[in-house]
């Protein structure tokens, strides 16, 4: 049992003709779409050469595919697994583009792969586990559509005249959300040749977003996998159908694709989420749809400032240490104007109730003391933020 890389290694020789193109094949390419192609592929329209990997790899600022310090060590290893195997060491890359857009939190990358077999996948680049990332995700629980699920439809349109046949379109974290939300708004003759949607671990989207696109012709199309403790893949999503893959690691950060596992050439696969992440994912959701979009914001720009002030840069570091992050928000909280404060408490409350409900309900088949500590453990941040 490995991981992406892992697979790379032991089934790199297979080419896509002697073994079909699969979800860990995806993962994979979303992984890699995370890298830095600014100076290697060509952007859409631009009328130069595909890049191809054993050139990337020669090119003199090759170095600068790692600008993203964070997963350096795996990126260069899968970067090595898929060029020196027979699967995908032909493929091209093109269609690449990267825009950041401070000013209005948008950040929107994609990148077309042309497989050896000539069938292709395009890619969305995903957020990743900071503060800025989350609140990305988060602003996808508006009920319009952010600029840059604006823009994933615009690509796939544009993208798919230069693609022969059939495709695919997948994406981790933000990205599979953006690849769901583009396939399900593009135009009708491009939607009719997505072979496959995959969604890795990514957030989902508001009822009434799915009710104005065309979420019911690719539904059956559509392949999602979360880790055993997902959060961001649950996120606005309760109706429809995924597979839990197992990860070497605990909690949040089994949002990092290079900790999924793979047993031979498939996903580790276990039968559900983990009962305590799936009531708060629950919870959660049932809390995000109980507020008006005007709350939403109000909600994601403040804390999203708080959580900077609390000196947190990171969600995983922020949920590790849960109950002194909550006490630097209260701190923090003092310094927004007073209006922001009360709106913010009364949203804030509306959660706690919700969690007590539902955790109350959970607790109906326990003994008496655990359910009276439980019970004073939810009195004292309720009246944290009701002081």
């Amino acid at each position: 049992m490995g991981t992406i890389i892992d697979y790379l290694k032991n089934y790199g020789d297979y080419t896509l003709d002697e073994m079909p193109f699969s979800e860990v094949d995806s993962l994979a390419l979303s992984q890699f779409a995370y890298l830095k192609f600014d100076d290697f592929a060509p952007s859409v329209g631009e009328e130069r050469p595909m890049a191809g990997l054993q050139e990337m790899m020669e090119h003199k600022d090759y170095d600068h595919l790692y600008a993203d310090e964070r997963y350096r060590e795996d990126n260069t290893a899968l970067f090595l697994g898929l060029s020196q195997s027979k699967r995908f060491g032909g493929m091209k890359i093109y269609n690449y583009v990267n825009l950041i857009d401070l000013e209005n939190e948008t950040q929107f990358s994609a990148v077309t792969f042309r497989l050896p077999n000539g069938v292709c996948y395009v890619a969305y680049r995903g957020t990743d586990e900071s503060i800025v990332g989350w609140k990305e995700d988060l602003n996808l629980a508006f009920s319009e559509p952010v600029p840059g699920q604006r823009m994933s439809v615009d690509y796939l349109n544009r993208v798919a005249e230069d693609i022969e046949g059939p495709f695919y379109v997948g994406g981790h974290s933000k990205g599979g959300n953006l690849a769901t939300y583009a396939s399900m708004n593009c135009d009708a003759q491009v939607r009719s040749r997505i072979l496959a949607i995959y969604d890795h671990d990514g957030p989902g989207f508001r009822p009434e977003v799915r009710a104005r696109g065309y979420y019911d012709e690719i539904v059956d199309r559509i392949h999602k996998t979360i880790p055993h403790s997902s959060l961001v893949g649950m996120l606005l999503y309760s109706d429809g159908t995924y597979r839990v893959v197992e990860s070497k690691t605990i909690g949040l950060a089994q949002h990092n694709p290079y900790t999924w596992l793979v047993k031979e050439e498939h996903f580790k696969i276990v039968n559900e989420l983990y009962a305590g992440r799936k009531f708060m994912d629950e919870a959660l959701n049932q809390w995000i749809l109980s507020l008006s979009q005007e709350q939403v914001r109000t909600f994601s720009d403040t804390l999203y400032q708080v959580i900077l002030a609390s000196e947190t840069d990171n969600l995983i570091d922020f949920t590790a240490n849960w109950f002194q992050s909550i006490h630097k928000i209260g701190a923090a909280l003092k310094e927004i104007d007073p209006q922001t404060r009360k709106a913010i408490i009364r949203i804030m409350k509306s959660l706690f109730e919700i969690i007590s409900l539902h955790m109350k309900e959970r607790m109906r088949s326990r003994n008496e003391q655990q359910r009276e500590k439980f019970e004073q453990g939810i009195v004292q941040l309720e009246q944290m933020f009701m002081k």
